[in-house]
């Protein structure tokens, strides 16, 4: 019998987070009933795709349930109907609120939340409870995996989920979880630094992952594109991007970039464009789904992720899949996935010269290009294939449904039998 259980984010699915939906689909594949849950639906805007709104339609959201006066009402007592596990999540909720009353207030609405989630699971016959990333979704996936009597486990990412570990109680979800993917050996490292020691076998790696047939290297590139994807917010460092394109045209004049992506930063992003002169140079395209992304990564020279802080940008995986040599920052996970001078140039975060000097150094040289593009696939075929991280995770759930913990950092793919 297959064994059923349920993914958990904050927002699912959204378009900057394909790759969860592609971890979920590869479980599925392996004989796993995965029911999709989320604490808040997400907007219109994400469903770039008509997989993507299917993937909403089937998702279960707990805000809009547990905000139907009965439901919620029913939700509630129902938890309370096991008075000595509800009253253990009830101090564990009060144990693991950030500091003040602000924290306390939240940490018993995402009790409230786990109620309804936990009955959902219970209803459905979910057997284990997994979330992404360790912050507020994290929260009530704890509490609910403690409420349903259900095995949990949950992806690390960073850097939103590492930067405020005392806030997010880290160490106790780690404590508290079966396992804990980390999505790179920084960020299990990081994980290390506050987890007890005792909890450290919990830790392992499990890459985010792409699917290496939808991206093909085509035999001629443009030689004047640069593609940026991602969500524009103060955290990508796309001012910097756009003043290092402003110095590149003055060598490259046919020099152009495109913007995949949304966020708060758009239209200051856009006016900052027009006040360089490069409103004619400068696409924003908004989101776009994954055949749009994949045909993009096919129109242009290489791939530019100026980030601050970052954890292992998939879109960086996408880009040398489809064989694009990457310029990317040197933060977090980065270098393990882009050998620096190989599939790539890494340069340090927030330095307009390097940047701009990694820009002109790569296009002023095709056949560089393409020895990295070729080293950049190769890479993402020997340790970042979807189907292969999620059969790793799948070993681990299997682990934790048996109770069986003794698993490697980095755990054999499972196969289905």
């Amino acid at each position: 019998m297959s064994p059923r259980v349920a993914w958990l984010t904050g927002e699912y699915p959204r378009a900057t987070d394909t790759f969860i939906q592609r971890e979920v689909a590869a479980l599925r594949a392996l004989g796993f009933e995965v029911l999709t849950c989320t604490v808040r639906p997400t907007a219109a805007i994400h469903h770039v795709s008509p997989a993507i709104a299917q993937e909403a339609r089937r998702t279960f959201a707990i805000l809009p349930a547990l905000r139907r006066p009965l439901r919620g009402l029913a939700d509630q007592l129902a938890a309370m109907a096991r008075p000595g596990r509800w009253l253990a999540a009830l101090a564990l909720a009060w144990r693991t609120a950030p500091r003040g009353l602000r924290g306390r207030l939240f940490n018993l609405i995402y009790l409230a939340e786990a109620a309804t989630l936990a009955r959902h699971l219970r209803a459905q016959g979910v057997v284990h409870l997994h979330n992404h990333i360790a912050k507020s979704s994290g929260t009530v996936a704890m509490l609910a995996a403690h409420l349903a009597g259900v095995s949990h486990s949950f992806t690390l990412h960073g850097p939103d989920d590492l930067a405020e570990p005392g806030h997010w109680a880290l160490a106790t979800k780690i404590a508290r979880a079966d396992f804990v993917a980390c999505i790179s050996d920084y960020a299990r490292a990081q994980a290390m630094l506050v987890a007890p020691r005792e909890h450290w076998s919990k830790l392992h790696v499990v890459h985010c992952g792409v699917e290496p047939e939808r991206y093909a290297a085509p035999a001629a590139r443009p030689g004047n594109r640069l593609l940026f994807v991602g969500r524009l917010a103060a955290v990508k460092g796309v001012p910097l991007l756009l003043a290092a394109l402003a110095q590149a045209r003055r060598t490259l004049p046919d020099l152009r970039l495109t913007l995949v992506g949304d966020g708060p930063e758009r239209a200051a992003l856009q006016a900052e464009a027009a006040g360089l002169g490069l409103a004619g140079v400068v696409d924003f395209l908004g989101y776009r789904g994954q055949d749009e992304v994949a045909a993009l990564l096919a129109q242009v020279d290489a791939l530019v992720l100026p980030s601050f802080a970052e954890g292992v940008p998939v879109v960086l995986m996408e880009a040398m899949a489809a064989g694009l040599p990457v310029i990317a920052t040197r933060v977090a996970g980065v270098p393990e996935l882009v050998a620096d001078g190989q599939a790539g140039l890494l340069v340090p975060p927030g330095d307009e010269a390097a940047l701009l000097g990694a820009i002109l150094a790569l296009m002023a040289d095709p056949a560089r290009r393409a020895s990295m593009g070729a080293a950049g696939r190769a890479a993402v075929l020997a340790g970042y294939d979807s189907r292969v991280e999620a059969a790793r995770l799948a070993r681990l759930v299997q682990g934790a449904i048996a109770r069986d913990p003794r698993l490697p950092k980095r755990p054999e793919p499972w196969a289905r039998a």
